[in-house]
């Protein structure tokens, strides 16, 4: 979609702190943190919410999961414990219209 930021970060449009990248995955450093680890795990495939997720494009999600936890190993939190969170719709919070965790 090319009008949403996250999508312009995947093509390298807009400037990001890489964190992680694979051919369907993008992994950031949040700009406006809200913790002091806050990296943001993305499919590189415009998918607007969770309720948007399909049979044909589950499995990105499935792999965003084992993202996410090569990511807390390779920062050294998978130990001591974080969080994954998922805001779906503007009435739950989303910011963004690209799903993101």
């Amino acid at each position: 979609m090319e009008d949403c930021i996250f999508c312009k970060i995947v093509k390298g449009k807009i400037p990001s702190t890489k964190v992680y990248e694979d051919e369907n995955v993008y992994a950031f450093k949040d700009i406006n943190p809200a913790a002091p680890i806050h990296v943001l795990v993305i499919p590189k495939e415009h998918i607007v919410s969770a309720n948007d997720i399909t049979e044909e494009n589950a499995e990105v999600v499935s792999h965003i999961f084992v993202v996410i936890n090569k990511i807390a190993r390779e920062l050294k939190i998978n130990e001591t414990g974080y969080r994954i969170v998922n805001n779906c719709g503007e009435q739950g919070g989303q910011t963004v219209g690209h799903m993101h965790f």
